[in-house]
């Protein structure tokens, strides 16, 4: 049976494309419909790796360097937890994908050609990517305008901790984060201290007093020059709280604070 290699690249790129989206809805990821189709093309090029003399390990490393290529350029880089967890889904998602392929195989016999099953001189890999593409589709454009509204709270931030000392956060807005330094009124955000890629000691510091449900203490923070964020602009008079836990939403380094935003 003659194989068409663009056949095989159609059919590995829509899977891929399937793959990624099925990755967005599952972990809610508000990522842009070009990114994901681009992380997808990067993912079908893999089958030229076919054509190349190469051992296990080796096919094994360069698949999985492109697995990391398509998930940093359809949902990009935070941080390693966020690409780890991206990553793990995808072969999540691959391995159940490839498992029904292969049950399918079994119970019906199809004849595999390669990645290719086929039955009667039709491929069903074909057939179930027609089949499951409007599904998985249509999931995604319906979880996107769900979390529309939700991702409204997610800003791009620029913190300068001092005039020449820049950090790129990805800041949410906490409604809940009323923090504000009793004495000058200045709201306070909260960043966690290992993206703070600089000498806190060397920055001027004062210790704002805090109140939560169990617990009540002093919340050591920073004096910064300025913050930019995308979409309101340059603020001035704020403080960074220092934590040392994670803020707990998936890529999110920054909680910022509405009073921040009125200001």
């Amino acid at each position: 049976m003659t194989l068409y290699l663009d056949l095989i690249f159609f059919i590995n790129f829509g899977f891929d494309l399937l793959l990624l989206l099925s990755v967005s809805i599952l972990l809610r990821r508000n990522a842009k419909i070009w990114k994901i189709i681009s992380g997808a093309f990067i993912g079908s090029m893999s089958i030229f790796i076919l054509f190349i003399k190469i051992n296990s390990v080796e096919l094994f490393i360069i698949k999985f360097i492109i697995s990391v290529l398509m998930i940093i350029i359809s949902f990009g880089y935070k941080d390693i937890r966020y690409t780890l967890k991206n990553l793990l889904y995808l072969y999540i998602s691959s391995i159940l994908l490839g498992g029904f392929l292969y049950y399918l195989n079994v119970e019906f016999s199809y004849k595999q050609e390669g990645l290719i099953f086929y039955h009667h001189g039709l491929s069903i890999n074909y057939i179930l990517l027609v089949i499951l593409s409007p599904i998985i589709i249509y999931t995604y454009v319906r979880q996107g305008l769900k979390l529309k509204n939700h991702y409204t709270n997610y800003y791009e931030v620029e913190l300068f901790l001092t005039e020449t000392q820049k950090i790129n956060l990805t800041g949410f807005l906490d409604t809940g984060n009323k923090l504000i330094d009793p004495f000058f009124k200045r709201p306070v955000i909260l960043v966690n201290y290992n993206y703070l890629s600089y000498d806190v000691d060397n920055l001027k510091t004062i210790l704002v007093p805090y109140r939560t449900v169990n617990n009540n203490g002093l919340l050591k923070c920073i004096i910064p020059y300025k913050i930019i964020i995308k979409g309101i602009g340059a603020k001035t008079n704020f403080l960074v709280g220092i934590m040392h836990e994670e803020t707990g939403i998936d890529g999110v380094n920054c909680i910022l604070n509405q009073r921040l935003l009125e200001g």
